[in-house]
């Protein structure tokens, strides 16, 4: 059955009158009665009882009638979503981020931009550490990730950087150096590090690593935070200090200071990295965001 005869049916239901239909259809009113005649064939029954001022509905006109209804707005629907979805208008977007750029104000002004231009598009954000995120996207499971580098395995996709910043000192507020502005990695050779797990940013571990043993670090006396935001709560429970992005002295814990590392200058940089080759809309539109 067409969507045609469905169309002309419920015009005429609704004027009760063929000429009125065949105006408000944009047809002349023979062509209009003969696809009428065609869909009651069709269907086995009369669907419409001729008037001498119009037409009535007959009892199974009616019946017919509430589904036309419903498969009509069901179809135009689906075009609406095929057309969205094509545009990049509908659909979902499934975003990783590391934890500590979780603090970083312009990700998260970027993707309310994105939800706000695109209301229609649900957007999912998906915690975790950098090698996750890595595996994720490049199997399909994420459509982006914002990501710290450096990052090796970053090369086999796609990246945009967005920023650089800075790597700062957190300390307690009981250290003897926690009343300066700025800070020598060497100034802290007698304090212990806290270093975040490898995994969590293999690239930029080793760059912390590098710097600190070429500073005169104890490499052999670091303490172990589970995450980088983490580090900051053993920071603050007097453990030792603690290399973070400048984005994350936005978080206040008790007792802790933070301070410019003035030798060596140390920066990671926050990229958006995205599958080579990517063809979805969704994707191409935040990016464009």
């Amino acid at each position: 059955m067409e969507l045609r005869y469905l169309r002309y049916f419920v015009a005429v239901a609704r004027e009760r009158h063929f000429t009125r239909a065949a105006k408000a259809l944009g047809i002349s009113q023979p062509p209009l009665s003969q696809q009428i005649k065609r869909l009651e064939d069709e269907v086995g029954t009369p669907l419409l009882r001729r008037l001498t001022r119009g037409v009535e509905l007959t009892e199974a006109g009616e019946a017919f009638y509430e589904d036309a209804c419903k498969i009509l707005a069901m179809s135009d629907a689906a075009l609406e979503k095929a057309r969205g979805i094509a545009r990049g208008l509908i659909g979902s977007l499934s975003i990783g981020i590391t934890s500590s750029d979780a603090f970083h104000p312009q990700i998260f002004t970027l993707i309310r931009q994105f939800q706000q231009q695109n209301p229609a598009v649900t957007v999912n954000q998906v915690e975790a550490n950098m090698a996750t995120l890595m595996n994720r996207l490049g199997e399909g499971e994420l459509d982006l990730a914002f990501v710290r580098l450096p990052c090796e395995s970053s090369k086999a996709f796609d990246l945009k950087i967005l920023d650089r910043e800075a790597m700062v000192v957190a300390l307690h507020r009981s250290h003897p150096l926690a009343g300066s502005e700025a800070l020598a990695l060497e100034q802290l050779s007698d304090t212990p590090l806290i270093m975040f797990p490898q995994e969590v940013a293999p690239g930029l571990y080793d760059r912390v690593y590098g710097c600190c043993e070429r500073a005169g670090i104890d490499m052999h006396n670091t303490l172990q935070a589970s995450q980088l935001s983490s580090s900051l709560s053993m920071v603050a429970a007097g453990g030792g200090f603690a290399l973070v992005p400048q984005s994350m002295a936005s978080i206040s814990p008790p007792n802790v200071t933070y301070h410019a590392l003035s030798s060596p200058e140390l920066f990671t940089d926050i990229a958006i990295c995205w599958r080579r080759f990517e063809r979805s809309r969704t994707v191409k539109r935040f990016l464009a965001t």
